[in-house]
This record gives structure tokens, C-alpha cells and sequence, in this order.
């Protein structure tokens, strides 16, 4: 029996070159891969992507059922998915083309090209009242707004003026289910789960078409 003599650190070297110059390739191929197979084999019950905006980075996190959350970079994306493993499911993996549409969809809406979103949306985050204000939120025209008070007597209690800016705040979907078109009765802003600053701009985005 005879032992092969160990390479010496230039020959590994050598050998690890190749892997090191297309490691991210590789990779990128392998996590395209995993995402893949577990969409296959049913082990998948989350995907998303991370996209550029005008309004700073959104998260797009989609079940099976359909898009299920949009979130701002101020939420804090490790937060937002944590919580989504824990009231949806653990099953959480980074798989961009699970969102493609929607991804295309949000760039021909800020570059002023899409005034509605065609997308299939999850709304199991929201019950109840919440979810009768967001579901009424897409009837809302583009470039138009609509007051709390209003968006209460639509979504059927025109005493729950405070009811509609809770569901608005804590819409799971803001931008696709347009909680920025909702405004006071003043005509001031109110709140906004992106800020004051991104409210602002998608208003003004859709009051220039």
C-alpha cells in the first residue's frame, strides 16, 4: 500500500484558483438552484427579493397565495422577514424570479408608466376592518386622494375615522394598495408607514401624470 504525497501549498493554490474566480457565479447558480428545488418539493412557503426604488430599497416577499408584503428600508428588513417566519412560516428563501412581475410592475409605476398593479395580493396579515379599508384602497383613482373620514363610510363605519389611519399604518402592501392616496380632511398628509417624506413623493409622482 503506498500513500500519495500531500500537494504542496502552491499546487492547492492552483487548484483553488479557478473556484475563487467564478466562486460568486457559482453561487448565485447554486441559491438559483436551491430556490428551485424548493419551490419543487413544496418546501418554499415564502420567497423575496430586495428591490431599488425611488423611495430607497423595498423588500417584496410573496406566498404561494400571492404578494403577501412590500416594506420600506425604515421597517428594517431582518425585522419585517423575522416577523413573517413568525406569523406565516420559517420556510423563508431569497428568490428574485418568484417576483419579477412585480418587481417590472413597480418600476413602470415609478417611472409614471403603470397606474394600476395587475398582481394576484395575500392579504392574510390584515382581518376584519383593516381589511375591508385595504381592499377599498385600490378603488381609490391614481392621482386622486380621499379623506380618513371618506374611506370610512366606503369601508362600511363612518364613525372609524381613527380604525382607517390604524389600517393605513399598518398596511402590509403600501405602495401596491395605495394607503398614500389617503390624506385628512385639511388636506394635510397624516401619517405614512414610509415617512412623510415617501408619502410626499408618491403623491406628487402620480399628481404630475
Amino acid at each position: 500500500m503506498t500513500l500519495e504525497a500531500s500537494p504542496d501549498h502552491s499546487e492547492v493554490a492552483s487548484l483553488l484558483e479557478p473556484l475563487d474566480a467564478g466562486l460568486e457565479t457559482a453561487l448565485a447558480g447554486l441559491h438559483a438552484r436551491l430556490a428551485r428545488d424548493a419551490q419543487l418539493v413544496h418546501t418554499l412557503d415564502i420567497a423575496y427579493r430586495i428591490v431599488d426604488s425611488p423611495l430607497g430599497k423595498l423588500l417584496l416577499a410573496a406566498t404561494d397565495r400571492g404578494i403577501v408584503r412590500v416594506a420600506f428600508e425604515l421597517e428594517n428588513h431582518g425585522d419585517v422577514l423575522q416577523l413573517l417566519a413568525n406569523t406565516v412560516s420559517p420556510r423563508i428563501l431569497q428568490a428574485p424570479a418568484r417576483l419579477d412581475d412585480a418587481a417590472r410592475q413597480l418600476d413602470e409605476y415609478f417611472a409614471g408608466a403603470r397606474r394600476e398593479f395587475d398582481l394576484i395580493l395575500d392579504f392574510r396579515l390584515s382581518r376584519g376592518f383593516r381589511l375591508n379599508v385595504l381592499q377599498h384602497l385600490p378603488r381609490i383613482a391614481y392621482g386622486r386622494t380621499e379623506s380618513y373620514a371618506e374611506v370610512a363610510v366606503a369601508a362600511g363605519s363612518p364613525n372609524a375615522v381613527r380604525a382607517v389611519g390604524t389600517a393605513c399604518a399598518t398596511n402590509p402592501l403600501p405602495v401596491i394598495v395605495p394607503c398614500h392616496r389617503v390624506v385628512k380632511s385639511d388636506g394635510s398628509f397624516g401619517g405614512y408607514l414610509g415617512g412623510a417624506d415617501a408619502k410626499r413623493a408618491l403623491l406628487t409622482l402620480e399628481a404630475a401624470a
